[in-house]
């Protein structure tokens, strides 16, 4: 994958991963290609980890690692509450239409938070303004 990128003319700079890719061969391959292994940590492996302090020192792996988990927990979401776990159809076609359906209910679900949390924001703006003009009198 970061031949093709780099055949494309991209520098891949970092590269994101689960703690399955948290192996000192791994690790040590991106290394020599000049990549940075964003790799959760498994620190449960027989021998530690592999990603050392000149990962984990860095902000940016920090970053790495919270929108890593964002993402995870939506694929989370989707095998827990929608039962994507096992697929329900037969056939790429009607998996990849169920795969559609949940994404567009997850977004959904997501927009009214976002929406919710704004009119919150102008209740309260507008209660600030009520409360100013009254104290005016």
């Amino acid at each position: 994958m970061i031949e093709e990128q780099q055949g494309k003319g991209i520098r891949v700079r970092t590269l994101g991963a689960d703690k399955g890719y948290d192996t000192k061969g791994f690790v040590e391959k991106l290394r020599e290609k000049k990549v940075t292994p964003h790799v959760a940590a498994n620190e449960e492996r027989r021998g530690g980890s592999a990603i050392d302090g000149r990962t984990t020192r860095h902000e940016g792996y920090a970053v790495s690692q919270k929108i890593r988990k964002r993402v995870e927990e939506i694929f989370g979401w989707f095998k827990t509450v929608w039962g994507f776990r096992r697929s329900r159809f037969r056939g790429q076609e009607r998996t990849e239409l169920q795969a559609l359906l949940v994404g567009t209910a997850y977004n959904l679900m997501r927009m009214a938070k976002l929406l919710g949390r704004e009119a919150e924001a102008v209740r309260s703006e507008n209660d600030k303004s009520a409360v100013k003009s009254i104290k005016r009198r």
